[in-house]
């Protein structure tokens, strides 16, 4: 009987972590988007709820309790956009930890092609939008621009970016070391708490950071500033040197020690 009576204890004990460590997750994911007004709003129904139940007002607790019955599937259509967010990160192993990522050599190239064109951008205020693929895969975003399929290069970046080019305006998607299309179209962010004086440009970049595991790297076109996008989230204002650091933590394998692109980057100026 003890025995029994200690592991009901233990059931409890996971049960409750279980359900709080999910709880937590939710509450992470809709940190920071309109969702979070509309559980204020469903709260303010629950104390309605309370109320109409504690001084037996019988017409407002049949309301009350006609509008719950349609809750599961009212909720569903509301969360719709947090719920996608939360299955695709259950999809690529987000809770459970990371995995699928790029091998080392590669990581370290798309690291400094990348880096050393948006070094290039940032010197010259020129805009720029770069996506690299992870685990969510974008081939849906890939089709909406021009198909290019060419090794990744960050001379080839520079050309893309150039003002006035044809496929300037639009993200680059990069998977593994090749540059899939250019001039895509990507979903803006619907997030009301992003600064008025973000453009068009960081918006689709942190709105399909909030959809995918893609990495975004965007440059400002006004002020030239380096900003990277993960899971809905913006680091603004990062030199040079942080985005090279960030990009590889973000795409080597987990086991590894980061590698810089600038120490060979500096190697090679010293060749030329």
């Amino acid at each position: 009987m003890q025995l029994d009576g200690v592991t009901s204890y233990l059931n409890d004990v996971v049960d409750i972590l279980i359900v709080s460590y999910i709880i937590y997750h939710l509450l992470t994911l809709l940190k920071g988007t309109r969702a979070v007004q509309l559980l204020k709003g469903i709260s303010v129904l629950l104390l309605i709820w309370l109320i109409s139940n504690l001084f037996h007002l019988a017409t407002l607790q049949w309301l009350i309790e006609n509008l719950f019955s349609v809750g599961v599937i009212t909720v569903i259509i509301i969360f719709q956009p947090e719920l996608r967010r939360a299955l695709e990160q259950l999809g690529r192993g987000g809770i459970f930890g990371r995995t699928g990522q790029v091998e080392d050599k590669m990581a370290a190239m798309v690291v400094g092609e990348v880096s050393r064109a948006v070094s290039f951008f940032s010197k010259r205020k020129i805009g720029a939008l770069i996506a690299i693929e992870r685990q969510t895969g974008l081939s849906d975003y890939i089709e909406t621009g021009t198909v290019l399929e060419a090794k990744l290069s960050s001379e080839l970046l520079k050309n893309i970016f150039f003002p006035n080019t044809p496929l300037h305006d639009g993200a680059v998607i990069i998977r593994n070391d090749r540059i899939m299309a250019a001039g895509c179209y990507l979903p803006l962010s619907e997030n009301p708490f992003i600064s008025k004086d973000l453009g068009t440009r960081h918006r689709a970049g942190i709105g399909l950071s909030e959809i995918s595991d893609a990495v975004m790297v965007m440059v400002s076109e006004e002020t030239g500033q380096i900003s990277l996008a993960l899971s809905g989230q913006l680091e603004r204002n990062i030199s040079e040197e942080q985005l090279a650091s960030r990009l590889y933590e973000e795409l080597k394998s987990p086991e590894k020690s980061p590698v810089f692109w600038l120490r060979k980057d500096k190697e090679d100026k010293r060749h030329e």
